[in-house]
Order: structure tokens, then C-alpha cells, then sequence
């Protein structure tokens, strides 16, 4: 055999190649028989300049052309990812065992033919492509199934390149309305250039759904929305606000791009595939998701007043600031209930911008909707986005204005699951968020119902100080309704807020641990028990040790003294620390220390052992509080003390005691004191020096007046008093 001698290599000249109309502008090569091999000296190999033949000869043609690579990659990004799964059955091992079978590229040939046979793949699978998408068009048109296929060679491709017509029907549908291919032209565009775009879409996608073969079922469904498009883009074009509103033209956008994806699919499901039909399925329900969400936002826009919301209005230039930051407040809002969950996320970050800045304004434009948007978004799959709608929805509660939406919108569940299993920020936003919200008794009771005391439990054992303050806030609140204390109690919510009490991270949470004992003992003797025999006094006491004693303990001190014994409260110290709240507490609490000591003195034993502790005048101090319950609680204190005549005779010895319980005979109907005030005078009324006191400091005027009423007491030390006074007269007129 002679031996051949490779010719001089002719410099590679770029075949013809036709443009696509429209941005997607990926050249077509052309196939032609008369193509020669790239040099064979380039891979280190001598070859005979022999014709390509074959069944693949116009693949392995295109396969020796030298820098082809980037053509094949621009064309192998339209080809369908399912038709690419079986390696053994697909086009894609078909042409790769084809391209060994002659010459060894892959194995011998070096790097470039062998990416260029790759990438040929996604080349032959878009030419295949668009030969069905011409057979769709030609049956489309009239010619029915049986419609012939357009001129070329067997794989769909003809002598000048790929068909341009079928090129059109991809491109320019799916790029036109795309807000990714070509965002310039979409922005520049009118909205009323977006609808007729939208409309003209209509026609071709409803053709190919109604054309399209397997999953039957749901290309029926589809078919049924991208009919009620028509009318829904009649309904937005005839709205005043039409033209005048980014939001129609963003929702016309999206709704071309739906369409020219559901004329793809349907173009692609003209016949079945081979493989892919799981990845079809998914395809048609995301396709089916993208129409309903389109058909929800057009009637949300026309039907419940967003676009006028959101329009912007006429303002006078002095308060034209003022009036665009209340329109992009109003636009915020829209966006919140349109479009997709991305669009959304952006909304809300403006939103906590704006709420940050001027919280009035996004309160004043806040309507039951944009509600129930920020609490859809409590459920999105992304932990961030459930992050910033707790963060919104919490600021609202806060407000104290929300609290009815939130409620009527289905709030609670969402906040509860975001509670038991969010993260960090989204656990602490949603347990603020249930404090607040818990502060109304009927919603305190809808916590219960939803299992959320759980939660609130576990956050105040595990939670940082923010949420364990803020679980104890919302214990307390829900214990404040009676109905629901003995399945909080169930809870095992004793023993945590005991445990507050002992190992709180801040005072905060230590003061409504107190608070909740305070409401889960005051009318149940079992809750009581159980607080005791759970360590709770010795709990509440040693809390009371701190420098500023308040009112929650001691009250919840108050409760649980009848359910121990007189000699357990004298070994465990409860009177020295009923003195200390006596002298530093707030006002509520020495109210409550004082109705603490009428409880506990029910035997003289313990009236005498108050007053060995120094009560007495501390007690007749608080006699002159602004305040009328502690008023009332001192002189009922004092009262009760009374007698034990020790505690009498201390009393008559502080110079304070007859001119302040003279002052609370004051007949006003506020005054709830006088009662326990004439009690106290008529006991020291033996005394001549508290008889002339008495008298001194009017007495007798007040007791006149309380006499017309009746008031137990008043008509007796009356008499005792005028007696005092004629005697004094008498003896001076001698």
C-alpha cells in the first residue's frame, strides 16, 4: 500500500451562519458534505483524507471542526435536561460510542475533538428540539398530526443551518416576556405594550396545551387556568390606576414569561419523551403554581384597592417628602401580597426599613392584607425570610394596634411552630410576639388551646435571658386568667417558675415568675399546696432579700401564709422580711405586706410577736400614702393589731397614729378606709390625751357626716367625743 503524504492544510474558513431574531442570538451552523477535517497534524496523527459516510457522518463532521467549542456550548444550553438521563439509552451514549467507533477521538485524538464531541450532545438534542417544535407548529396551524416535517436531513437539520422560523417561536417566546433574558427591553417597555405582548401569548400557549400528549390530566388544568387569563388582563387593563403603577407592568411581565413557558412545555410534551417524565411532571405542577400565583395576584390588584394603594398620589411640593415616603410605604405593602416568594423577601426588608425609620406611617397604611402576607411569610421555606416577618409582625404587636389582625389572619399557630423549632432570632421574635398577644384573656386562652405553653415552658429553662423573660412574661399573663390555671399547673409550670425564682438569668424574669405564683395561688388552695411543697415560700422569701422588694412576691407571700402553719412562718423568718418591705419596698408592696400581716395575726401570739418587731410604726406611716388600697391595708393592719393591748399602748405612743387615722374618716365614697380608721379611735378613745387629739384635728365634723350615712361605729365615738367637748366647755366657762 503507497503510502500517502497529508496535503498543506487550507486555513479553516467559518461556515455560513444565519442570526436569530430577538436577544437570544446563538449562531447556527450549517451542515454541509463538503466540510473537511481540521488538520490531522494538529493531534499528533496521520490521517487519510478520506470523506466522511456513515449515519453520523453530519455529526462527526461538525465534531472536526476546530474552534467550534463555543457554538456548541451556546446551543447546548437548549437542550432539555431530561432527555439526557439514560447514558446507555439516550442521544447522548448513542453519539458518544459513534464518535469512537471512528477514528478514537476521545481515547486518541488529544482534548479538543474530544470536548467538541461532548458538547455536540446539547447540540443534537436542540436541533431535535426544534424539529418538534416545527411539527407542533405545522399541527398548530391546521395540519394535524400527521403534519410534515420541514426539509432537511434525518436528525432535523437542514443545508442552511437550523430552521429560523422554529428558532423564532423559541426564542422570541420565551425571551420576550423573560425578566432574565432581556431586563432592558422589559423595562422600557409600556404597560400597555406588556399586555399585548401577554395577549399574544395566549393564542400559541392555550394551542400547545391543548395539543400536548400525556399527563392528560394535568395539561387539562392547565389548559382551564390559561383560559381565565384573557378576562383577568381585561379586568387589570380597564383599572384607572393601570398605566400609572410599576406593579402592572412587573405582573405583566410575569405573566408573559408563564405563558411562553407553558407554549415550551407544551411544544415539548407533543410527543412523549423517551426519559425525563418525572422531570416533565415537575415541570407542568411548577408550571400550573406559576399560573395560579399570576391569576391571584391580577385579582388581588384589581379587586381589593392595592394599585390605588400603591399608586402614587398628587402632592403639593411643601409636602411632597413627606407624601413619597408615604407612597413607597403604600407600595411596600403591596408587594408584600403579589409576586414571588423572592419579590416578597425584598418587600420585607424594606418594610423593616421603613419601620425603623417612621413606624407611624407603616402603621397609618396598614390594612388587613399586607396582615395576612407577613403571616404567610412565617411559614417560608428559608429561615431568614421567617426571621424578618417575625421581626415585622412582632414591631406591629408591639404597637398595641394589631393585636385583632393578627388574630383574625391565623398569627398564633404560625408564631407557636416558630417558637418551638425556629431559630435563634425567629424563637425570640415569636416569644415577644405571644407576650404581647397574651396580655388579652381571649388570647391567653387560644395559647392554651394550641398547645403553646409547651414552648413557653422550654424557653424559659433553655432560652437566653431576651426569651426567658419574655416566656415568663407570657406565663404570667396566661395564669392571670383562672379558667386555665390548673392545666398551666398540669404544664409543670410550678416548678419552673420556681426555678426562676432561684436561678433567673435577669430580674425581669424573676419578677413575673413571682407574678405568675402570685395568679396561680390566689383562689385555689391545691395550687397553693403545691407551691409550698414545691419550696416556693422559701423561694419567694429569699427573693425578698433584695434592696427594692416588689409587690408580686409579696403578694404571692400573701397567698400562701394560710397554707402553712404559725410556727413554720416563724422559722422561717417571714416577719423580719414583711419589715423590710415595710421600710424599702415599693408602695404595692407594702400594701401587700400589710394585707399579709391582717392574715397571719389571727392569734394573739402572733399580734404580739408583729409588734415585737417593729410594725407598728411603719404601719402608722403608711397611713398617709397617696395611695387608698395601701391606706385602706395599713389601718386594717392597724386595726387587727389593736388587739393585743401591747400593741395599743405602742400605738398610742407614736404621735402620728391619732392624726392620721382622724384623716381617714374622710366620708368621700374613695375612701375605703374610715371603717377600719373609727375602729382604731374608738379603741383609743379611753385615752383623754387621744380624745383631745381627736377633737383637735376635726373629728367631730367628719364623724357628723359619716353619721347621716350610718356608718358603722361613726354616731358611738360621735357621742363620745361631743361628751369630751361639753365636759371641756363647762369647766372652762367656770
Amino acid at each position: 500500500m503507497s503510502q500517502r503524504t497529508a496535503p498543506h492544510p487550507k486555513p479553516f474558513q467559518n461556515p455560513p451562519v444565519r442570526t436569530w431574531r430577538g436577544a437570544c442570538q446563538a449562531p447556527a451552523v450549517r451542515c454541509s458534505s463538503s466540510l473537511k477535517r481540521s488538520d490531522p497534524r494538529s493531534h499528533g496523527t496521520r490521517r487519510s483524507q478520506r470523506p466522511f459516510t456513515g449515519p453520523h457522518a453530519p455529526i462527526r463532521r461538525l465534531a472536526s471542526l476546530p474552534n467550534s467549542k463555543p457554538r456548541f456550548q451556546a446551543a447546548a444550553v437548549l437542550s432539555p435536561v431530561h432527555w439526557n438521563k439514560s447514558p446507555n439509552d439516550s442521544l447522548a451514549g448513542k453519539l458518544h460510542n459513534a464518535t469512537r467507533c471512528r477514528g478514537g477521538a476521545a481515547t486518541r485524538g488529544g482534548g479538543a475533538p474530544a470536548r467538541a464531541a461532548l458538547a455536540l450532545v446539547g447540540l443534537c438534542a436542540a436541533a431535535i428540539g426544534v424539529a418538534g417544535r416545527r411539527r407542533w407548529r405545522t399541527t398548530g396551524s391546521g395540519g394535524g398530526r400527521g403534519g410534515e416535517v420541514a426539509d432537511g436531513d434525518a436528525t432535523g437539520w437542514s443545508e442552511s443551518g437550523v430552521g429560523e422560523r422554529g428558532h423564532e417561536l423559541r426564542c422570541c417566546s420565551c425571551q420576550e416576556m423573560s425578566l432574565g433574558s432581556c431586563p432592558a427591553a422589559a423595562g422600557d417597555a409600556t404597560a400597555e405594550e406588556l399586555l399585548e405582548r401577554a395577549r399574544g401569548l395566549v393564542p400559541p400557549a392555550l394551542a400547545a396545551a391543548r395539543a400536548a400528549t400525556g399527563f392528560g390530566g394535568r395539561w387539562k388544568a392547565i389548559a382551564a387556568r390559561l383560559e381565565r387569563v384573557p378576562p383577568c388582563l381585561s379586568d387589570l387593563s380597564s383599572h384607572p390606576c393601570f398605566s400609572k403603577n410599576s406593579l402592572c407592568q412587573e405582573l405583566l411581565q410575569s405573566v408573559a414569561a408563564t405563558l411562553a413557558e407553558a407554549a415550551e412545555l407544551g411544544a415539548r410534551c407533543h410527543e412523549p419523551p423517551k426519559a425525563g417524565k418525572l422531570q416533565m411532571q415537575s415541570d407542568l405542577d411548577a408550571l400550573a403554581g406559576k399560573l395560579d400565583l399570576n391569576l391571584r395576584d391580577c385579582s388581588l390588584l384589581v379587586k381589593t384597592g392595592v394599585l390605588s394603594d400603591a399608586t402614587v398620589p398628587a402632592a403639593p411640593a411643601e409636602i411632597a417628602s413627606a407624601a413619597g415616603a408615604q407612597t413607597d410605604v403604600r407600595e411596600l405593602l403591596a408587594r408584600l401580597q403579589i409576586g414571588h416568594a423572592e419579590a416578597k423577601h425584598r418587600a420585607v426588608d424594606g418594610l423593616l426599613d421603613a419601620l425603623r425609620e417612621d413606624e407611624k406611617s407603616v402603621l397609618s397604611a396598614l390594612g388587613r392584607g399586607n396582615v395576612a402576607a407577613l403571616v404567610q411569610l412565617l411559614t417560608a421555606t428559608a429561615p431568614k425570610v421567617r426571621e424578618k416577618a417575625a421581626t415585622v409582625l412582632c414591631l406591629l404587636a408591639e404597637s398595641g394596634s394589631c393585636e385583632g389582625l393578627l388574630m383574625s389572619e391565623g398569627a398564633l399557630p404560625p408564631f407557636i411552630r416558630l417558637a418551638e423549632s425556629g431559630s435563634l432570632v425567629g424563637r425570640e421574635k415569636a416569644v415577644i410576639t405571644l407576650q404581647r398577644l397574651s396580655m388579652s384573656a381571649d388570647i391567653a386562652r387560644a395559647i392554651v388551646g394550641h398547645s403553646g405553653v409547651r414552648a413557653l415552658i422550654d424557653m424559659c429553662q433553655t432560652g437566653d435571658s431576651i426569651t426567658q423573660s419574655a416566656a415568663a412574661g407570657a406565663l404570667k399573663n396566661i395564669s392571670a386568667v383562672p379558667e386555665v390555671r390548673q392545666a398551666l399547673a398540669e404544664e409543670g409550670v410550678v416548678r419552673v417558675m420556681i426555678n426562676l425564682l432561684d436561678s433567673g438569668v435577669v430580674l425581669g424574669s424573676k419578677e413575673y415568675a413571682a407574678e405568675c405564683l402570685q395568679n396561680l395561688t390566689s383562689s385555689n388552695d391545691s395550687l397553693r399546696r403545691a407551691v409550698v411543697s414545691e419550696g416556693g415560700l422559701r423561694s419567694l422569701l429569699a427573693y425578698l432579700d433584695g434592696p427594692l422588694p416588689q409587690e408580686s412576691p409579696v403578694a404571692a407571700l400573701r397567698n400562701l401564709v394560710t397554707a402553712v402553719s404559725p410556727d413554720s412562718l416563724v422559722s422561717l423568718c417571714v416577719l423580719p422580711r414583711l419589715v423590710h418591705v415595710l421600710r424599702d419596698g415599693s408602695v404595692g408592696a407594702q400594701q401587700a405586706a400589710a394585707a399579709t400581716i391582717c392574715k397571719i395575726c389571727s392569734s394573739m401570739d402572733m399580734k404580739r410577736l408583729v409588734g415585737e418587731h417593729g410594725c407598728i410604726p411603719l404601719l402608722v406611716r403608711l397611713l398617709e400614702a397617696k395611695s387608698n388600697g395601701a391606706r385602706e391595708a395599713a389601718a386594717q393592719a392597724v386595726a387587727s393589731l389593736m388587739g393585743c393591748p401591747a400593741n395599743a399602748r405602742d400605738i398610742k405612743k407614736d404621735e402620728k397614729s391619732v392624726p392620721n387615722l382622724v384623716q381617714l374618716l374622710d366620708p368621700s365614697p374613695q375612701n375605703t378606709a374610715k371603717k377600719y380608721a373609727i375602729s382604731c379611735l374608738l379603741a383609743l378613745s379611753a385615752s383623754k390625751r387621744c380624745k383631745k387629739l381627736m377633737i383637735s384635728h376635726g373629728a367631730i365634723g367628719y364623724l357628723k357626716k359619716l353619721s347621716e350615712k350610718d356608718v358603722t361605729g361613726a354616731k358611738k365615738l360621735l357621742e363620745k367625743l361631743d361628751r369630751r367637748r361639753l365636759r371641756s366647755l363647762f369647766i372652762s366657762r367656770k
